[in-house]
């Protein structure tokens, strides 16, 4: 059984607070995170949410330079229960796709997909043209779980933050990993 560690990569699309609302979840469920952010996601995080890679240290429990591909995660031989992309923008989408891959972030999405471990995409961008869904089919002809954030208005949202953690905590529900999130109960229910 693999250790209860998953990697977390946050890209440079926008909702980078969906990176962060996860590594929140992970800790409440007590499970181990590795963290990775891009180079446009650290952009993204102090455009967003006015954080910076030193910000993020004490949320993971281990923060990955983007550039060291020679990290643990790098590798299949480090066990984990998968990875999620929170946000994955289309650049990252097709380096994963393509196996061209250029900094951590990518390489160790691509080494989740080799080990046929599950790799969830949440997948920004809008409106999609061909290119884009051609490269979300190949992901997930490949394996990966094209899982992009959208509302679900049945769990009764109040605010931006309980719209934020149901999109990622139902992104967990793929690992196993349960959270407190509302669930569809039927009609009426």
């Amino acid at each position: 059984m693999a250790e209860r560690r998953i990697v977390v990569g946050i890209s440079g699309a926008s909702g980078a607070i969906y990176g962060l609302r996860c590594l929140e979840m992970l800790r409440v469920a007590g499970v181990e995170t590795h963290l990775v952010v891009s180079r446009s996601g650290e952009l993204t995080l102090r455009s967003e949410c006015g954080l910076g890679l030193r910000d993020l240290e004490g949320r993971c429990d281990q923060l990955h330079p983007v550039g060291n591909v020679g990290a643990t995660i790098a590798s299949g031989s480090f066990r984990t229960l998968g990875m999620i992309v929170a946000p994955c923008s289309i650049r990252s989408l097709s380096e994963i796709v393509s196996g061209v891959t250029s900094t951590l972030l990518t390489r160790a999405a691509d080494v989740v997909l080799k080990e046929r471990r599950p790799l969830v995409l949440m997948v920004r961008e809008s409106p999609l043209h061909l290119g884009h869904l051609r490269t979300m089919t190949a992901a997930a002809e490949m394996g990966a779980i094209i899982a992009p954030p959208m509302p679900a208005f049945y769990a009764g949202p109040e605010s931006i933050d309980d719209l934020v953690s149901h999109s990622v905590g139902r992104a967990l529900d793929l690992f196993g990993i349960g959270s407190d999130i509302k669930r569809w109960r039927g009609l009426g229910g």
